[in-house]
């Protein structure tokens, strides 16, 4: 259960985001990536990053960047089910790497990061805004244009240099340059992440510091050659680790020894592992988005059967050579029963035989039983085809917006990322162990050697399903590789989106990134 000021804060967001979506929202023809700059003293600063900060409830969806994070990758598929999932091929451009300029879950990013970007400007150039909200609106704008910057490469901006508006386009490397340095900035001004299990959606100094280790530990990717080979200078690796250990070093997160605890409706309570989360209240949808579902609950239902509770929309699936490349006894596979009372489901991936509460077995629509078998076709499966994944409790009691709240930056993934600095440095022996510290903590037995095949496999294992799979194999030279049902391997062009088709025609200074 969510404390009654982040219900309040909730209230606010949704309030703000109508008011906001009215001057800010796009048309077809508006160009949302140029965002606006003016002191917005009319609305008071608190309501204005409450409403920046609601285009961040965009993240943990099935569409958008999620789909552009994990469906592209070795992890998910979205196949097309007879006429169910077709959506004119969206879903299966994304896997198989054909997408274009006018991709609905691309076109969908851009606008959406975009125009958090442009209410956390808002904030920023606000002449009431305080040092802290000034300071939490820059972290605001830093994770959207992270997104931006990794995903398409350019980063639209407007700042105010000496009074005046200027407008330009960041590259990949200056917008690199431009987001550490805002965060640098502020990080002395943020406050520290509570003390308490129950995280503050407002940024801390944990959560800046979890995305400056991210960018370092990605700084080769963002200011080489597109194709790479990419350069992991020792400098940076040392910014991954310093960072790393101060979130370590504040005391306040540890490995959940119960994986599941850090995906509940209750792991605001449970988790000690949120160093930046996107916090829900259950029944509340504080998306911007119109469809009426809360987006955390969007990681629930694409993979379910209709007949099973909650009943889904059978689409979204795992691929089997993923499942299979778990080992014996890794409790992140899951298989406990969510919700006896309720609900057969289980906890992880969702394979075989499945069942309702009482244990009877479940059928699918025509009387087969719902067995979800490994095999599944991008195009052409039937109902029963594909291992789902349920890894985002469902919220049996709030089934449109459930009460999980999202961990954008977790704990474990702080020390596999300063297990990988290690690694790149040649201090294999120190990312080992803390490795092995995480796999105690699933189940599994210490690895003897670690090397950047198990080190990206255990990446996998760890944080399948959170949006970060693209981002691992692209840093690792693996992104283009053939997977199951995209049997070539794709262009390396492939690593960056296009730049939407209708911003590059109302935005000169964008340029269509190469390959599109």
């Amino acid at each position: 259960m969510k404390k009654s000021s982040i219900t309040q804060f909730v209230r606010n967001t949704m309030v703000m985001g109508v008011v906001t979506m009215g001057v800010f929202s796009c048309t077809q023809l508006e160009d949302v990536s140029l965002d606006k700059v003016t002191d917005g003293s009319s609305i008071p600063p608190a309501q204005l990053l409450a409403s920046a900060n609601s285009y961040m409830y965009i993240f943990p969806s099935n569409g958008s960047a999620m789909s552009m994070n994990e469906i592209t990758t070795d992890e998910m598929q979205g196949p097309t089910r007879g006429t169910d999932w077709d959506d004119n091929g969206v879903w299966r451009q994304i896997h198989e790497h054909t997408w274009t300029a006018t991709n609905g879950n691309v076109v969908l990013a851009w606008d959406e990061f975009n125009k958090g970007h442009a209410l956390a400007n808002e904030v920023i150039n606000n002449a009431n805004s305080s040092a802290l909200i000034k300071a939490q609106a820059t972290f605001a704008r830093a994770y959207y244009m992270y997104h931006i910057m990794d995903l398409f490469g350019q980063v639209p901006f407007k700042e105010v240099v000496g009074g005046q508006v200027t407008s330009k386009v960041l590259s990949r490397s200056e917008a690199f340059t431009k987001i550490v340095g805002d965060l640098e900035g502020v990080i002395g001004t943020l406050a520290d992440a509570s003390a308490t299990p129950s995280q503050s959606f407002v940024a801390t100094k944990q959560a800046a510091q979890g995305l400056l280790a991210k960018l370092y530990l990605n700084k080769g990717v963002y200011t080489g050659a597109l194709a790479g080979p990419y350069t992991f200078a020792a400098a940076d690796m040392d910014k991954v680790i310093s960072y790393a250990d101060a979130i370590t070093a504040s005391g306040k997160f540890a490995v959940n020894q119960n994986y599941f605890d850090n995906f509940a409706t209750d792991n605001d309570l449970k988790s000690k592992e949120l160093v930046f989360n996107i916090p829900y209240t259950g029944g509340v949808n504080p998306s911007p988005s119109a469809d009426g579902y809360g987006s955390n609950q969007r990681l629930v239902y694409p993979g379910t059967h209709y007949n099973q509770n909650p009943s889904g929309w059978n689409g979204f699936t795992t691929l089997a050579d993923f499942y299979n490349s778990f080992e014996a006894g890794d409790v992140r596979k899951g298989g406990q029963v969510i919700n006896k009372s309720v609900s057969g489901m289980t906890y992880g991936f969702l394979v075989g035989q499945q069942y309702d509460q009482t244990g009877a077995k479940l059928t699918d629509r025509q009387g087969n039983p719902l067995v979800f078998t490994a095999d599944c076709p991008l195009n052409g499966a039937n109902e029963r085809q594909g291992i789902r994944v349920m890894k985002f409790s469902p919220d049996f009691a709030n089934p449109i917006a459930g009460a999980n709240d999202f961990a954008f930056i977790r704990y474990s993934d702080v020390l596999l990322m300063k297990a990988e600095a290690l690694l790149r440095k040649g201090n294999a022996a120190d990312g080992l162990a803390l490795v092995n510290q995480i796999r105690t903590a699933r189940g599994l037995k210490a690895l003897a050697t670690l090397t950047e095949t198990s080190l990206l496999a255990e990446r996998g294992h760890e944080l399948y399903n959170e949006g970060w799979r693209r981002n691992d194999l692209v840093r690792f030279n693996k992104f283009n590789d053939p997977v199951v049902n995209r049997s070539t391997a794709s262009p390396a062009t492939r690593r960056l989106f296009p730049i939407p088709q209708k911003e590059v025609e109302i935005n000169p200074q964008l340029k269509q990134n190469e390959g599109y």
